[in-house]
């Protein structure tokens, strides 16, 4: 059972990026005190493969067309800009745990000395790289549209619980998407 319910951010597309009609989870000391074994284990045994250990994450705005991210934070922290330049700016904290839906832009913009971030992905899935400075419109359409096809994770990485904020998310149609997925189609 969850403890408390995570933080939920919520993105349309903006520009050149497709953000998400999911919202960006923040499970806040989701992981008490964080550590990388602890964070490690708790990513592994929900489901949240394909682990890397990496001091922050990178200093440019990317995002995963090809997969959902999840960032857990081992020690110390991190400020991260979401859903593109001049967007949200938040700290995590070690414990904190970040589900980042495909999609959506992220980049590190500050750090403490001893940042140690863990991440991994549903089920094992391999990553892209998509960097927002590097989009062409073509590049733009084509990662859209491999993000609309992703599944819901099984299971969130935190509690191990059904992604119920992923789950109740309004449709692309009622978030008011109709127009956006309409334009990846004919030019």
């Amino acid at each position: 059972m969850r403890k408390s319910p995570p933080e939920a951010h919520w993105s349309k597309p903006r520009g050149m990026l497709p953000n998400s009609r999911f919202p960006l989870l923040v499970f806040r000391n989701g992981i008490p005190g964080g550590g990388e074994e602890a964070v490690r284990e708790r990513l592994r045994a929900n489901g949240w493969l394909n682990n890397w250990r990496y001091p922050g994450i990178y200093t440019y705005p990317h995002f995963h067309s090809t997969t959902h991210e999840c960032l857990g934070v081992a020690t110390g922290w991190m400020e991260v800009e979401l859903f593109g330049r001049g967007g949200l700016r938040m700290r995590v904290s070690a414990g904190d745990v970040v589900v980042m839906p495909a999609g959506v832009s992220h980049m590190m913009t500050g750090q403490s000395d001893d940042i140690m971030m863990i991440g991994g992905y549903p089920e094992g899935r391999d990553w892209d790289n998509v960097q927002e400075d590097h989009l062409t419109e073509e590049l733009r359409r084509a990662a859209a549209k491999r993000i609309m096809m992703l599944p819901i994770p099984a299971k969130d990485p935190v509690y191990g619980e059904p992604m119920r904020e992923w789950i109740d998310a309004p449709s692309s149609v009622d978030a008011d998407l109709n127009d956006f997925r309409d334009g990846l189609d004919a030019i």
